[in-house]
């Protein structure tokens, strides 16, 4: 059986993690699991607190770990502001023998300003505010990663995933 992947999508709320890690899933193929989707069936008016963070991370997690298990790629979609989940999403790589990439989307503040005013339908509680305050307190990211910059088109970002991480 081939060798599955993890690919660990992260970055500040509003940054377009969701478009680049559904085309990412779409394409590889493989499964995608959201923290906003985990959040939201776990506490269904979510308060944001360490503990629901904490155990929105142990079940996205949970999950990848099942998917790749089986021999599945997995492709998440969370913050990871943490240093401590990135380590645990590599731990769960290591333990299933899982190739792992770890990717930061990126996009230039006004861009996200306009993106998160525009939401209409989604499931991300997410405000510009927010993401200001997560921008203080995101862990630096040490580890090798790759960067997809999602200030641009649609077309631009999917040519980086397709250079870079497929």
């Amino acid at each position: 059986m081939a060798r599955p992947t993890l690919i660990v999508y992260c970055g500040l709320p509003g940054v377009g993690k969701s478009v680049a890690s559904g085309y990412t899933a779409d394409h590889l193929p493989a499964e995608r699991y959201r923290s906003d989707e985990v959040r939201k069936r776990l506490f269904p008016d979510p308060s944001y607190t360490d503990a629901e963070t904490d155990a929105t991370y142990e079940e996205l997690l949970e999950q990848a770990r099942a998917s790749l298990e089986a021999g599945t790629n997995v492709v998440l979609d969370a913050t990871f502001q943490s240093k401590r989940y990135r380590e645990q999403a590599a731990e769960i790589a290591r333990a299933t023998d899982a190739a792992v990439a770890f990717v930061r989307v990126t996009c230039d503040l006004e861009i996200v300003r306009e993106r998160i005013d525009a939401r209409t339908d989604t499931i991300s509680d997410a405000t510009f505010e927010q993401h200001l305050q997560l921008r203080e307190s995101f862990d630096s990211l040490e580890r090798e990663h790759l960067v997809v910059d999602n200030s641009g088109s649609l077309e631009e970002t999917y040519r980086q995933i397709d250079r870079a991480v497929l």
